[in-house]
């Protein structure tokens, strides 16, 4: 069994962990001074920029981040999935799944019209999840980093 809670302050250690554990699954490096931003971010009741951890056995073993944005197409919020992460000893065992189904519950208590995320086409044991419990959108992603 696993319990999904929202970050406290006293959990920036197993988090910090378990982002580097994203970063290497990615093959991306957030600078350090992002990393401590967002922290802070999460933190903060004013930011729309949200966290929780998976725990099992008093383990941290999963994050979600979500972010709410407004949209020119609904009255609502969309609400972003930016990072989803499963330990590897743990995948395969429904937390990405209940991770998941924790931001679909914050979205609709907030009012959400949509959740929306994204992921790297070759993140295929991902994609078996997400294709059972979300659509794709059709959509190519574009983008230009300034």
């Amino acid at each position: 069994m696993f319990e999904i809670r929202p970050i406290t302050t006293t959990d920036h250690a197993v988090w910090h962990e378990l982002w580097q554990g994203y970063q290497r699954f990615y093959a991306t490096e957030i600078a350090e001074q992002t990393s401590a931003l967002t922290w802070q971010r999460f933190l903060d009741p004013a930011e729309p920029m949200h966290a929780a951890l998976a725990w099992q056995a008093g383990r941290a073993v999963g994050l979600v981040h979500w972010i709410f944005h407004r949209s020119c197409w609904t009255r609502g919020d969309y609400c972003y999935l930016q990072d989803l992460y499963v330990a590897g000893d743990v995948r395969g065992t429904g937390i990405g799944r209940v991770l998941i189904e924790h931001v679909y519950a914050e979205a609709a208590a907030a009012g959400a019209a949509r959740v929306h995320w994204l992921t790297q086409e070759t993140n295929y044991a991902g994609r078996l999840l997400y294709d059972r419990i979300a659509e794709r959108s059709g959509f190519i992603q574009y983008r230009r980093m300034l």
